[in-house]
C-alpha cells in the first residue's frame, strides 16, 4: 500500500507508487497465463490484437501506440511474423514502411488468447475494484493517459 500523507505531493508519490505497483503484478500475472496457456507473453497478445483490431497498421503505429521505440517494436514484430502469426505487405503510399497484417493463425491465436486474458483480468480484478468504482477510475485514468498522449509525454528518444 502507498505512503500517504496530508499533502498533495505526498499523496501523488503513494498514487504512482501504487499505479507502478499494480501495473507491473497485473502484466506479470497475465504474462505468465498467456505463456502458459498459449505460447506468448503480453506484449505480443497485445500487438496482435491491436492488428486485430487496427487493420494495416505499420511499425511506427505500434510503437506509437505503445510508447516503445521503432527498433525494439520492429523486432518484436519480426518474432511475430517468425512465427507465423503476422505478415508484412507493401505500403503502396509509402514505400519505405510495410503495413502489417495478422494471417489465420495470428487471428486463431489473439481471439483464444483474448478469453484467457479477460479470463485472468476479471480473477485479479473483479473482486478487488467494487463495479460501481470502475467508471470513475477508468475515466480518470483515461483522462490522464489523454494528456500524456496529446502532449507526447514518456515517448522514447530514439
Amino acid at each position: 500500500m502507498a505512503y500517504k500523507s496530508n499533502d498533495v505531493t505526498g499523496d501523488l508519490m503513494g498514487l504512482f507508487a501504487d499505479l507502478v505497483r499494480c501495473e507491473t503484478r497485473l502484466y506479470n500475472a497475465l504474462n505468465d497465463r498467456l505463456r502458459e496457456r498459449h505460447g506468448i507473453v503480453a506484449s505480443q497478445f497485445e500487438f496482435l490484437r491491436h492488428l486485430r483490431d487496427h487493420p494495416g497498421s505499420r511499425v511506427a503505429d505500434l510503437a506509437a501506440e505503445f510508447a516503445v521505440g521503432i527498433g525494439a517494436t520492429s523486432k518484436g514484430v519480426d518474432r511475430l511474423e517468425k512465427q507465423g502469426w503476422v505478415l508484412r505487405q507493401p505500403n503502396p503510399s509509402d514505400r519505405r514502411s510495410s503495413l502489417l497484417a495478422l494471417t489465420g493463425a495470428g487471428s486463431t491465436l489473439v481471439d483464444a488468447a483474448e478469453a484467457t486474458f479477460a479470463e485472468r483480468l476479471t480473477e485479479l480484478i473483479g473482486d478487488t475494484l467494487d463495479v460501481s468504482a470502475m467508471p470513475a477510475v477508468a475515466r480518470a485514468l483515461s483522462g490522464l493517459r489523454s494528456v500524456l498522449e496529446r502532449d507526447q509525454i514518456g515517448m522514447p528518444t530514439g
